[in-house]
């Protein structure tokens, strides 16, 4: 893998089917632990055929061994962070995989945050017959991931996000000047 390599991202729901593609993230970083992807203004397909792009730049952080991703959106009010309780990721055939697990921590610019979409969790686990070892897994990764930001851990430190968005910038502009150059 290497800075500038693009993949699609495919999203998953427990009983193995496909619920959402996004089009194309751009792989920038790697650590121990995760795997750094940026993308700005992609196309994002659901599985009923309804279709949208992203309005801002994000800069996603795929866990390696973790149950949650965290997308750090980029937006003139500041950023916000969404993060997803999924599998730890699985990276194959220039694409990203994960299953989604419903649970999502939004955090605002101001400090807030907010769990999100119990009531679908509550759902999924009922009808995909979520087993109680991973049910705890879940409470737990989510209680992690809430105290992940309290503490102010990376990526939430916001020194990581200053980084890898510098580090896209940089990229960008290599690229403009490639293409400039090739004129």
């Amino acid at each position: 893998m290497k800075l500038g390599d693009k993949y699609n991202i495919h999203g998953y729901k427990h009983n193995g089917d496909l619920y959402k593609v996004w089009d194309e993230t751009i792989f920038l970083d790697q650590t121990d632990e995760y795997y750094v992807f940026v993308n700005n203004k992609i196309k994002v397909t659901e599985i009923d055929g309804r279709s949208w792009r992203t309005k801002e730049p994000a800069i996603t952080f795929y866990y390696k061994k973790k149950w949650f991703n965290i997308i750090a959106q980029l937006k003139k009010k500041g950023t916000y962070y969404y993060c997803n309780l999924s599998s730890p990721v699985i990276i194959e055939n220039n694409t990203i995989k994960f299953i989604d697990y419903d649970y999502d921590l939004r955090v605002f610019p101001d400090g807030s945050y907010k769990v999100l979409d119990k009531s679908e969790y509550e759902y999924h686990k009922r009808l995909m017959n979520y087993s109680e070892d991973l049910q705890k897994v879940i409470k737990y990764e989510l209680d992690n991931l809430i105290k992940k930001y309290k503490n102010k851990e990376e990526p939430f430190d916001n020194e990581t996000v200053k980084y890898y968005t510098q580090l896209y910038k940089r990229y960008k502009e290599e690229i403009k000047n490639e293409k400039n150059n090739k004129k």
